[in-house]
Parts: C-alpha cells; structure tokens; sequence
C-alpha cells in the first residue's frame, strides 16, 4: 500500500476550483515526477497535501500510512512523516538555522516518544548534513533564510530533508532558479537521502533537468487541476535538443515544454482559449494609443 495516496481531490481556493479529482500516489522508495504547464495545478496539490489552511478540500480524500489526513493540521502531518521543500522559502529574521534546525528535530523526537537530542549529537548530526548539502558550517549562525539567494535557500531545504528524514517528501519547484552547481547539490542530497531511508519522493517540476539528474520510477502529467497522463520514466523527454517552445495567452505560457507532455494536455483540451495578443504587443499598442 502506498504511503500517500490522494483519491478524488477537489480543492478551491479564493472560490475558483484548481483540483478537480486528482487520484495520485506516493510510496516508499519511490521518485514520483509530477509535471504540467504553469497554472495546472501542481503546487496547489503540493499545499493541499501539507494542509495549508487557505485550500479548501470539496470532495476526497488524502490517505497517508492508511490515515485519512484531510483534516489534520500541517504540524500533525508532519509530526507522522510528511515533509515539503517550498517553492518559495520564507525568511525568520530574529531566528537561527541552529536554534531552528534543533526545534524541527525535537518536534519530531517527542512524536516518536524520544528524549530531546543532546547538543553533541545535535552538532554531529547537523555537520554530517552540511557536508551533505554542501551548507557551509557558517550558516549556523544566521537567520533562517534572510539575506539568503535562492540556492542557498534550496540548499537549506535539502539539509531540513537529510535531518529529518521523513517517510514521503514533496519537493515543490525545488529546481526552479537554481544554476547548474546548485542543482547538482540538490539532486545530490535528494538522491543520497533516498538511498539511505527508503524515502518517497513526489517531485513537483516544470523541467526536464532535475529529472535527469533524480531518475523518476514514475511520472504524472497534470493539466486544468486533473492527472491526465501516467507512466514510467519514458515520459520524460530524454534529449534536451528535442525540447521546444509552445505558444499560449499570455496567461497560459508554457516555459518549455517536451512532444510528450505538449500531446497530453492538448490531448485533455479540446482547444487554447481564444487568442489575445501577446504582452509585448499589448504593450506596443497602449504605447501608441497614448
């Protein structure tokens, strides 16, 4: 049985529907790839798994080691082995990777009927991490992602991920503006991390790269809030020369996109929205029309 399992989710955010019966599973030793175009619904899925109090669950359920977790607050999903790395990290000035690190990793100890970790082991634990994530061991000392770039806030996801080893972990967009040395760490960490607890994996991404570097067991296209396309890895496209640009509205652009996963969403819509002119002709026009 999977650990994670989401049957029929419907989710509404801001009174407009995003999840409409998304089925999905994620299991031990597992990497699941979840991919699609911007806007289809894919980080909403990742907050909707984590409990995130805005989403509003209509209809379905989210099963984690047999539980029905729809209801449960994000710290219990936690506490029983859910973990998300943030598309978007948020900053804790006032507050030390240190002292943070250390209450995430009690937290979890007290769940499982543990003492608190003494501060030996605790600096032992933390530098076997850093060395794994390559954080230097400065980072310590500052606040939790203030003043951070964006791949030392990446970094300090996967460094929370090989602490904490949980059972299913959800990486939202963990790649996104990463260069090639920051993904490569990342991978790194995700892929040893893996090996070493059994963990599950959903990667939730736009692109190709990440997924080179973290073979997917499985792969799920999403479109307009559904899962539209499933398989195994054969769904990624493999050589990058064969990616291509597809033009939508503005509001519906695609990054980049690959024949497989282009096929499958139009495959799920019978047509684009109606054309509009494009945000540099707009631009253009209302420059000439003042």
């Amino acid at each position: 049985m999977a650990e994670l399992e989401i049957r029929n989710l419907h989710v509404r955010a801001a009174d407009k529907d995003i999840l409409k019966g998304v089925d999905l599973t994620a299991s031990k030793g597992e990497i699941h790839a979840l991919m699609g175009p911007n806007g289809s619904g894919k980080s909403t899925l990742a907050n909707a798994i984590m409990g995130q109090p805005n989403l509003e669950v209509t209809e379905g359920q989210i099963l984690f080691k047999g539980q029905d977790i729809t209801e449960a607050t994000p710290d219990e999903r936690a506490r029983m082995g859910l973990f998300m790395a943030f598309q978007y990290p948020v900053a804790i000035p006032g507050v030390t990777i240190t002292k943070y690190l250390r209450m995430v990793m009690n937290a979890h100890r007290d769940a499982r009927g543990e003492n608190e970790v003494s501060l030996k082991d605790f600096r032992k634990l933390v530098e076997q991490a850093m060395d794994l994530t390559h954080v230097p061991r400065d980072f310590s000392s500052r606040y939790l992602n203030d003043g951070f770039s964006g791949g030392e806030k990446k970094r300090l996801e996967i460094l929370q991920l090989a602490l904490q080893r949980p059972e299913v972990a959800v990486l939202d967009e963990t790649d996104s503006g990463l260069d090639i040395d920051a993904l490569n760490t990342v991978a790194h960490g995700v892929n040893t991390v893996a090996s070493e607890s059994d963990l599950g994996v959903l990667i939730i991404t736009h692109y190709q790269r990440i997924l080179h570097l973290v073979q997917p067991d499985r792969v799920s296209i999403m479109y307009e809030g559904r899962i539209v396309k499933q398989g195994g890895s054969e769904l990624v496209e493999q050589t990058p020369a064969r990616r291509r640009r597809r033009r939508a509205p503005c509001s519906r652009r695609w990054t980049t996109t690959t024949p497989t996963i282009a096929a499958a969403c139009t495959a799920a819509s019978t047509r684009w929205p109606p054309r509009r002119r494009s945000c540099s002709r707009a631009r253009v026009s209302a420059s000439r029309d003042g």
